[in-house]
């Protein structure tokens, strides 16, 4: 774990809040000159505290209004079943989050869709196909409530 002082935490504050922020906007904000920020930002990512700078896109403005939660659970959970599984659907487009899960099912996905025909597509094309799949639960997302992709520093 990297050690964070206050400066650190406001830098990142603002870059995941606004990444498009200029070195001196950001410099400006905390009470910094331009170079120590500078550093402090290289240093942040040479770290791995900041991994990469991306843009929000609104699902739905771009046709992708349907989100499904999808609970997997494997027949077996043995490395080599585990590693398969999460292999496979690295390439997948649609699931756009996919994390391995305690308690009675194994993967926990999010998948993004235009609609219900694209669902049924991407299930018995892809996810079906599977070999090891002991169940598939779908859960839709009727709204989204709270989104957030800003870690409470």
């Amino acid at each position: 774990m990297v050690t964070l002082d206050d400066t650190d935490r406001k830098i990142l504050s603002l870059l995941q809040t606004d990444s498009r922020l200029t070195l001196q906007e950001i410099a400006d904000k905390i009470g910094l000159s331009a170079s120590p920020c500078h550093r402090r930002i290289r240093r942040l990512e040479q770290e791995g505290v900041i991994v990469r700078y991306s843009a929000m896109v609104d699902q739905r403005a771009v046709g992708l209004p349907v989100s499904v939660f999808i609970s997997i659970k494997l027949e077996r959970q043995k490395e080599a079943d585990l590693e398969r599984f999460a292999k496979a659907i690295q390439s997948w487009r649609e699931v756009v989050e996919c994390y391995l899960m305690t308690g009675p099912r194994d993967y926990l996905l999010r998948v993004v869709v235009p609609d219900l025909i694209a669902y049924e597509q991407f299930i018995k094309q892809k996810l079906t196909r599977l070999d090891g799949l002991a169940s598939i639960e779908s859960s839709f997302a009727l709204d989204q409530i709270k989104y957030s992709v800003a870690l409470p520093l």
